[in-house]
């Protein structure tokens, strides 16, 4: 039977692949949100500014601080890719998150489960890169090679997968190849081409891509649904009949678009537990906008409470880009 071993957590926010002089790129964006979600709440930049003044975080988001953190991030990155290729896994299992790069308004299923022979990494147009929003172009190699990557997948557990899913009154949705998604997109969403080529280094280990629903509404999947579907993941992989190596990663978070180290703290306390009551303590409300992408780690947690691996932080490391404390907070963890 297959064999979970390794699991990893990491952020993959765009700030994680932008020079620090050029942070500051999306601050205009976040003047002009006008419901930036922070502790329950909902405000304006202007609003956070004076709510967050006592915590002093213009210091936070100098220049100087701004290069160390980054430099902090990278550190982290590569000790994640040491760790994944030490694992010497054979499949691997990408839990991540679309935000409107495959699926459409018109369908959004809360979980799929891919199932086709391989994925396509597509490089993204010279003149889509150019309208997108300030601050997120310059980051987008993190996500995509320059020219069309090929990756493998793992038919047999996908199928495997869908079918304990089944069996275990999930509903999801089963992709054999990629939806074509809105704006002209083809190819991954950033929540797996972040992985592939930052934690694997273009080096594909075959996968089984999972993807949830965390950011649109009506139908994002609680945090207790998360939980039990990586358990149902868990059972499915350990009962696979194949000699493997299994690792699963998660894409995405922690705290963003508004940093919430309080809502990180907790939420990485509850992980290192592996306890859903911990993790479905935590008010619904906080699971908004970017901070939405933790549900992927706890449905990776509920993967590995059936497999016993012990959770470590490598590092966690709020990256500011402005005063109203918006930016990503990014977290850097590995089970073994």
């Amino acid at each position: 039977m297959a064999k979970i071993v390794f699991g990893l957590g990491s952020s993959h926010g765009p700030l994680l692949s932008t020079p620090p002089d050029l942070w500051a790129g999306r601050v205009e964006a976040d003047k002009q949100n006008p419901e930036l979600p922070f502790q329950g709440g909902t405000y304006t930049f202007d609003e956070l500014v004076k709510l967050r003044a006592p915590e002093k975080l213009a210091a936070q988001a100098s220049l100087e601080e701004r290069a160390k953190r980054h430099a902090a991030c990278q550190t982290a990155i590569a000790t994640l890719a040491e760790r994944f290729a030490a694992a010497k896994l054979d499949v691997v299992v990408i839990i991540g998150n679309d935000q409107r790069e495959m699926f459409k308004e018109d369908l959004t299923p809360p979980f799929s489960v891919f199932y086709g022979e391989s994925v396509e990494n597509i490089p993204i147009s010279k003149e889509r890169l150019a309208k997108l929003p300030p601050g997120l172009g310059v980051s987008h190699w993190a996500n995509s090679p320059p020219e069309k990557a090929t990756y493998p997948c793992v038919p047999a557990l996908g199928e495997h997968i869908l079918q304990t899913a089944v069996t275990e009154s999930f509903d999801v949705a089963s992709m054999k190849a990629l939806p074509e998604g809105p704006r002209d997109h083809k190819g991954l969403p950033h929540a797996f081409g972040f992985i592939y080529r930052r934690i694997m280094n273009d080096a594909a280990v075959p996968s089984v891509p999972v993807v949830l629903n965390t950011f649109f509404p009506p139908n994002q999947p609680s945090v207790e649904r998360c939980f039990e579907f990586g358990r149902m993941i868990g059972r499915a992989v350990t009962s696979w009949d194949q000699d493997a190596r299994v690792g699963v990663v998660a894409s995405g978070g922690l705290s963003h678009f508004v940093i919430d180290e309080a809502f990180d703290e907790q939420f990485l306390a509850a992980l290192k537990t592996g306890d859903k009551a911990q993790l479905a303590a935590i008010p619904p409300d906080r699971f908004r906008s970017g901070t939405s992408e933790s549900k992927n780690w706890i449905t990776t947690a509920g993967v590995l409470a059936e497999a016993n691996l012990e959770m470590s932080v490598v590092d966690y490391v709020p990256c500011y880009r402005s005063e109203a404390g918006t930016g990503n907070a990014m977290g850097f963890t590995v089970w073994g």
